[in-house]
């Protein structure tokens, strides 16, 4: 049974994240990432397969080596389904300012 990895659960992790900020600035071959990392090298090739898997990386090879590079459009999903949540959150603590703000100057 193939199961499709859920993009949610892949960024759930403080490992995959923190991988996703180092590729973000540069493209990384699974060794550069790996040495930033106090796990062994198969747990990180672990991360970059699922982060691969949910498209939120992508793989160029060049002879034997393999570059992992971030997924502009895979991450804007992302964030494009975040949005709504974020701004629901941000008028609520305008309205919990405001109205701390009339408690205060009573």
């Amino acid at each position: 049974m193939n199961l499709r990895r859920d993009v949610f659960q892949a960024i759930a992790d403080p490992t995959r994240r923190a991988i996703l900020l180092l590729v973000a600035s540069q493209s990384m071959t699974a060794g550069a990432i790996a040495a930033n990392f106090d796990t062994a090298r198969p747990t990180v090739s672990k991360h970059l397969q699922i982060l691969t898997e949910c498209e939120l990386l992508t793989q160029e090879q060049s002879g034997r080596e393999i570059s992992y590079h971030t997924n502009a459009k895979k991450m804007k999903a992302i964030a494009d389904f975040i949005e709504p949540f974020r701004n629901m959150w941000d008028d609520r603590f305008n309205k919990l300012e405001a109205v701390m703000k009339k408690y205060k100057r009573k």
